[in-house]
């Protein structure tokens, strides 16, 4: 049994090998980036069992990347190669005390061509859950039908589903985002928005007001991420708020989203019956607490790392993290 299967673009990330600005950098690493192989990362490395769907290029960079998940134990045996379409690639660059910029070059990319015809019925064989986010559908009008017909063929297996918006405003317009975001929210059991997403979406409400919005939508459970103040999930029981983790150290916020993904997650996917027990929030709310902790500690020690999940630790040096035990590290 798969434990989760995740469908999305992931590109060959580049960045300055001296953190300094790529315009005068002579020298670049090259790395594996992406909001759903992010999390499939994670949660292997967590003892999960992960499924990733996408679309890459039969060149140099397209290998790579499934080189690069397939040795993170990610299954990529579905992932389509397709030739004489590239592989998409990003650059950071990284500005003194603000946020890195990001530069896409993925238009026209393999993975933007994927469309609901390319749904194979061994996408979902044997598999739990469907994690997906809003990067992939804003990449083409077909990737975005594709994700939410992957969304309801998964729902047809009775598979539970959580959703990042993960709303990156340079792929598409402002109405674009909105609208198509608001058809995937139904569609979703578990909802992560950040406070500033949820914003985006519906204005600027409280966070109480954002839960009852978003459950009367039909997620059951909303996980709402709220930065350095940690996160709140909401339910139609209750309301649970955990502080954040204290990062004195900010490196690279870039994949904090994703790292909150994984932690909260794996706390969930150890559940029995996910959609069953999501039916009684009230039985499993320490579950739901437990799921914001580990959110919360992931996405903080992903921020201390360069890069979009080389800092997400294994589930052995988890665990010693959350019981405060000292690592041997000699």
């Amino acid at each position: 049994m798969v434990d989760v299967v995740t469908i999305g673009e992931s590109m060959i990330l580049f960045q300055s090998l001296n953190d300094s600005s790529i315009q005068y950098s002579p020298l670049f690493t090259k790395s594996v980036a992406g909001a759903e192989s992010n999390v499939a990362i994670g949660l292997t490395r967590l003892g999960k069992k992960v499924r990733w769907i996408s679309k890459v290029g039969d060149d140099a960079f397209g290998k790579y990347l499934l080189a690069t998940l397939a040795g993170e134990q990610v299954d990529v045996s579905n992932c389509i190669i397709a030739d004489n379409e590239p592989t998409a690639i990003y650059f950071k660059d990284f500005k003194a005390s603000q946020d890195p910029i990001v530069y896409y070059y993925r238009k026209g990319s393999a993975a933007s061509k994927l469309n609901k015809n390319d749904i194979q019925p061994e996408w979902f064989h044997n598999t739990r859950h469907l994690h997906v986010t809003g990067i992939t559908p804003a990449l083409s009008n077909d990737s975005a039908e594709m994700i939410i017909e992957a969304m309801k063929v998964a729902k047809r297996n009775h598979m539970t589903i959580s959703f990042d918006p993960n709303i990156r405003r340079k792929l598409w317009t402002e109405e674009e985002a909105k609208s198509t975001i608001q058809k995937m929210i139904p569609l979703c059991d578990i909802f992560m928005p950040g406070l500033e997403e949820c914003e985006f979406l519906f204005g600027k409400k409280s966070t109480d007001e954002y839960g009852e919005l978003l459950l009367n939508m039909g997620p059951r459970l909303i996980l709402l991420k709220c930065g350095a103040d940690g996160a709140m999930a909401y339910t139609s029981e209750y309301m649970i708020h955990k502080k954040g983790v204290f990062v004195e150290n900010i490196v690279d916020t870039v994949g904090a989203g994703d790292a909150f993904a994984t932690g909260s997650l794996s706390i969930i996917l150890d559940l029995q019956n996910i959609d069953m027990e999501l039916n009684n929030t009230t039985k499993i709310k320490s579950v739901i607490a437990n799921a914001l902790e580990r959110g919360n500690r992931l996405g903080a020690l992903a921020i201390q790392f360069k890069g979009d999940w080389e800092g997400l630790p294994t589930l052995n040096e988890l665990t010693a993290i959350e019981h405060g035990e000292s690592v041997i590290t000699r």
